[in-house]
């Protein structure tokens, strides 16, 4: 990680996600499931901030631009789908489907923001 380009702050929290994806692979190293949970959101956090970074550069790489849109779109969809079928089974069956609709529209919204949105 180059520490002048992305700065001390960027370090120490990518630092901090990584013990703290680390410590919950340990403490749920009984349940397979959850183990795969934290590693895959771990992984997709990982390459959500590089495809990020590029995306904030400009940086055109082989597909140019709008891979790097699909990119940061899928992960972000990835994530958010990950993170409400953990939490909806948890909620009352309305609220479980509030929590489903909620990460609908914000995949949702990010690909018309990414996609169909033309900046002026």
């Amino acid at each position: 990680m180059d520490f002048h380009r992305h700065g001390l702050l960027t370090a120490l929290g990518f630092a901090a996600l990584t013990g703290n994806s680390a410590l919950a692979i340990y403490r749920s190293r009984d349940d397979p499931r959850s183990v795969v949970f934290v590693a895959g959101a771990y992984a997709s956090i990982a390459l959500l901030f590089h495809f990020l970074r590029r995306l904030e550069r400009g940086e055109e790489g082989g597909g140019g631009r709008t891979t790097t849109r699909a990119a940061v779109w899928l992960l972000t969809t990835l994530l958010t789908a990950m993170f409400a079928s953990r939490v909806a089974p948890l909620m009352p069956p309305p609220v479980g489907f509030v929590v489903y609709s909620m990460a609908a529209g914000t995949a949702g919204t990010g690909f018309w923001a990414l996609f169909l949105h033309r900046q002026q």
